[in-house]
Order: structure tokens, then sequence, then C-alpha cells
């Protein structure tokens, strides 16, 4: 089954990676994951404190534990299942950046990107929804820069989710 999935998520990237829709610009791919390097999440201090003054405390104390329960369960998964990074699972292929470390999934920058918009949509806003764009271009940029496959921001992107919806 793993090997299946395997195969299928290699023809996907590919077929992705090789077509025009990759043509989208890899400078505004590299931005969008920049954005998701971890620093961007300090806004929601003072998203907290303008939007919701009488609960930013509490919300900041949530926010450090969700990123912390986050971390925690994406470099569990991710040293666990050991899933190479595209260049180390294609024969030829080389990524546009280099990236951090060695695994792919799960997609950490996708999953950073998933957890901070929920957070903000369920805490300051349901008008802040398109912040959900941000994170799909977040893990979307991650595959145009050749690091991750399509399964591995998938998961990323539920384990981000689902310990916002768990934390909060």
């Amino acid at each position: 089954m793993i090997k299946y999935l395997q195969q299928l998520d290699t023809r996907t990237f590919l077929s992705f990676y090789y077509s025009q829709y990759h043509s989208l610009s890899p400078k505004v791919a590299y931005l969008f994951s920049y954005t998701a390097d971890g620093w961007f999440y300090f806004f929601l201090l003072p998203i907290f404190i303008l939007f919701t003054p009488t609960e930013a405390e509490a919300n900041i104390k949530l926010t450090l534990i969700a990123f912390a329960t986050e971390r925690l369960i994406y470099f569990t998964l991710k040293n666990s299942i050991k899933r190479r990074r595209p260049p180390a699972a294609i024969a030829g292929f080389q990524s546009l950046i280099k990236a951090s470390d060695e695994f792919s999934l799960p997609s950490g920058h996708t999953s950073g990107a998933f957890l901070f918009a929920t957070i903000v949509y369920l805490q300051v806003s349901p008008l802040l929804f398109p912040i959900y764009l941000w994170a799909a271009a977040v893990g979307l940029s991650r595959i145009i820069l050749g690091v991750h496959f399509f399964t591995d921001v998938m998961l990323g992107a539920l384990l981000g989710t689902s310990i916002a919806l768990l934390v909060f």
C-alpha cells in the first residue's frame, strides 16, 4: 500500500511539476514558503491584543500549547515515517531550494500555516477565512519548490488544522 501511494504521489508530483501550472513563479512560491518559516506567527500577539483584548492572555497561552504540540507531533511523525523528499526519491530531480531537513512527511511549513490560519479564524474572526488561501499557497509553494509531495502537504494541513481545533 505504501509503495503504491509513493508511486501515485511521484506520478502526480512529476505531472504537476512539469506542467504549465508549475510555471507559477518560483519567486512567488519562495515568498509564500518564507512567510511560513516561523517568524510570521509572532503576528498573532498583536492580533490577539487588538481583536480579543479580554482573552488575549489565554489565547496566547493556548497558541503556545498548540504550536508546541504541533511541533512535537510533526517531528515525531517526520522522524518515524522517514519519507524521502522528491530530490532523494526521484532519480535526476533537483528541487529549487535546499530543504532544512532530510524527510518530507508531513510538511512542517504547511502544518504551521494551517495551525496559524485556524487559530486566527477561530479566535479572531471568521471574516478572516481568506487566511486559509495563504496557508494553501504555503502548501502549494512547497510542491512548486520541489521539496514536498502532495500527500506531505495534505497531511501537514490536516495536522495543523486538527491541533488548532483540539486546543481551541
